[in-house]
């Protein structure tokens, strides 16, 4: 439980990050994305070009596909979720 607790930790700190970086939210910090506030129509005004953006980079980074909409609606709920999916998805963090 430890182990995952602190894999879930670092894995919602780097996607913060991440999410900033690619796109390109200047204004934003780690620190303002709540982990269980909304991703998609939230106050980081992401929209669906945004989410494909960060479907691909997921791809890229973790090595989980989200291949369609309603899986990427229950996704892309919040952070935690977004989290979760790759935490249990990624084959990258399980090495």
């Amino acid at each position: 439980m430890c182990r995952m607790g602190s894999i879930m930790d670092k894995l919602l700190k780097d996607l913060k990050i991440k999410i900033i970086e690619v796109l390109n939210l200047m204004d934003v910090q780690p620190e303002d994305i709540a982990d269980d506030g909304l991703l998609v129509g939230g106050n980081l005004d992401i929209d669906s070009i945004d989410v494909l953006e960060l479907v691909i980079m997921i791809e890229k980074d973790y090595g989980v596909k989200i291949d369609n909409r309603e899986l990427g609606a229950k996704v892309f709920a919040s952070l935690r979720t977004l989290a979760e999916y790759i935490y249990k998805n990624s084959k990258v963090l399980a090495a």
